[in-house]
């Protein structure tokens, strides 16, 4: 009898252990689910590093970009979110036979709202619709366009047990700058899809299309990405690496392959 109630107070203490962590390995999952969700209820800071060569009368030339885009998001009432993204560049070029080309420093500051409601529809959609703007914060006129710029920005996605399929697309028209620039006439297109493992890694695959109405040109780097939440002390984070191909780019722009690093801190509520 004794032997018995030592397994079964084994077997309880075995379970209370075990629920724990079985919840917390939830929670961990919806959390890297989450980070797939551009108008998700949630802060995080993203910092990318992008590498990418060029080719044509460029060739040769590199460019490297830290990206930083901390995602804020703001309860407004009990039915909507106000979620702003914020994507601030940093640049060094290098190698491009123009000498005024092979500057460092911060590029052009994009900022975007998102009014987003709490609950999803009836069939399951999340979407998130508000204003983008582009604000003139190049310190080197070779890292910016110049221009004050102003339009409307869309996000809509579904999320069904472990996948994350959506779309997420911008237009910016300038409204202002400096006269001598060139006017600024840009439709974003970022179709995205996911899958988050039970180990909490995340692999996609998206682009980040854009046409420039003025000069009817397309650039559309293909993206295959994986990333991984883990802890480190009390911090959560993901690391997630990247290959990009850009499918098309302007004359003389970037070619082949590109590399993509991001760490993404996380504050959950």
């Amino acid at each position: 009898m004794k032997r018995r109630e030592r397994m079964l107070s084994l077997m309880f203490g075995a379970l209370a252990l075990a629920t724990p962590a079985r919840a917390q390995d939830d929670q961990a999952a919806e959390l890297a689910k989450k980070l797939s969700n551009p108008v998700a209820a949630l802060i995080s800071v993203p910092v990318q590093y992008n590498h990418d060569g060029y080719g044509g009368v460029n060739d040769g030339a590199t460019v490297s970009r830290v990206v930083i885009q901390p995602v804020i998001p703001f309860s407004l009432n009990n039915d909507w979110n106000l979620i702003t993204r914020t994507i601030v560049p940093l640049a060094d070029q290098q190698g491009f036979p123009l000498p005024e080309f092979n500057k460092s420093g911060l590029g052009d500051t994009t900022a975007s709202q998102f009014f987003s409601p709490k609950a999803p529809t009836a069939d399951g959609w999340i979407w998130g619709i508000g204003p983008v703007e582009l604000l003139p914060t190049a310190t080197e006129d070779a890292l910016g366009t110049g221009k004050w710029g102003l339009g409307p920005t869309f996000v809509a996605l579904k999320q069904a047990g472990p996948w994350t399929v959506g779309y997420l697309g911008s237009h910016i028209w300038s409204v202002g700058g400096d006269d001598k620039r060139n006017d600024i006439n840009v439709t974003s297109m970022q179709p995205f899809f996911s899958y988050t493992t039970k180990a909490h890694t995340t692999i996609g695959a998206y682009t980040e299309a854009t046409y420039d109405w003025k000069t009817s040109q397309w650039s559309v780097p293909l993206i295959v990405q994986a990333g991984q939440l883990f802890k480190l002390g009390p911090q959560i984070l993901q690391f997630a690496v990247a290959g990009k191909y850009w499918a098309k780019a302007p004359d003389d722009g970037p070619e082949g392959w590109g590399l993509r690093l991001q760490l993404t801190l996380v504050f959950p509520k």
